[in-house]
């Protein structure tokens, strides 16, 4: 491999993404790779600081998606870039397409604001959106926010996002549902609300598909 893969973990809080993250690093080691785990926000010492915010802390909309853009320029400049230039595989639990479909669709914010704001954090003051850093593959949870709900219920103590109203997980799946529309060759739609073997399986399918786990001498 000359250049790394970059794959992203997308779904609303209760999908069931982060536990099948290590499954897949696993297989995609096994296949040979070099492979990097990462979240957001977070994924830096300075990142992780502002997850924490804005789990836990009240703020209103806009404060809020300045901190997600600020966590993501540092955390792209000082791991998701510099893993993929030394030709390892990143697996990063939500990325972009969280921003456009918890901020946007969720909060209601204006689509073509984060547009912007999102090439600034990637490019510095590059306007060319072919600058941007986009996943090779994104993988989408997708199940009911009832579903989720029901699962979030017997989880741990809501952070300020798994407290929301189902009404607002409904405007996020919807927003998921519009980025995947508009990426279908990027996007990897699973069925979340199946069991979790049914979903793993899912999951290394999409990826055998791109002989991403074929063994490498």
């Amino acid at each position: 491999m000359t250049q790394g893969l970059f794959i992203t973990f997308e779904g609303i809080d209760g999908a069931g993404k982060s536990s099948h993250i290590d499954a897949l690093a696993q297989a995609l080691r096994d296949a040979g790779h070099t492979v990097t785990l990462t979240r957001e926000p977070g994924g830096t010492p300075l990142a992780e600081k502002l997850r924490e915010l804005l789990l836990h802390e009240a703020m209103d909309a806009l404060t809020e998606t300045l901190l997600v853009f600020a966590a993501r320029r540092d955390h792209l400049r000082c791991v998701i870039e510099p893993a993929l230039a030394r030709g390892e595989v990143v697996l990063c639990d939500r990325f972009t397409d969280a921003t456009f479909a918890y901020q946007g669709a969720g909060r209601g914010f204006d689509l073509g604001v984060l547009s912007y704001m999102e090439r600034l954090a990637q490019t510095g003051l590059a306007p060319e959106p072919d600058l941007m850093r986009n996943p090779d593959l994104t993988l989408w949870f997708d199940v009911p926010p009832e579903v989720a709900a029901a699962r979030l219920a017997t989880a741990r103590a809501p952070d300020r996002f798994e407290a929301e109203s189902t009404a607002f997980f409904a405007r996020v799946a919807r927003g998921y549902a519009e980025r995947a529309e508009a990426a279908p060759g990027r996007f990897a739609r699973l069925d979340g609300a199946m069991a979790r073997e049914q979903v793993a399986a899912q999951m290394l399918a999409a990826v055998r598909a791109r002989g991403w786990l074929q063994g490498r001498a």
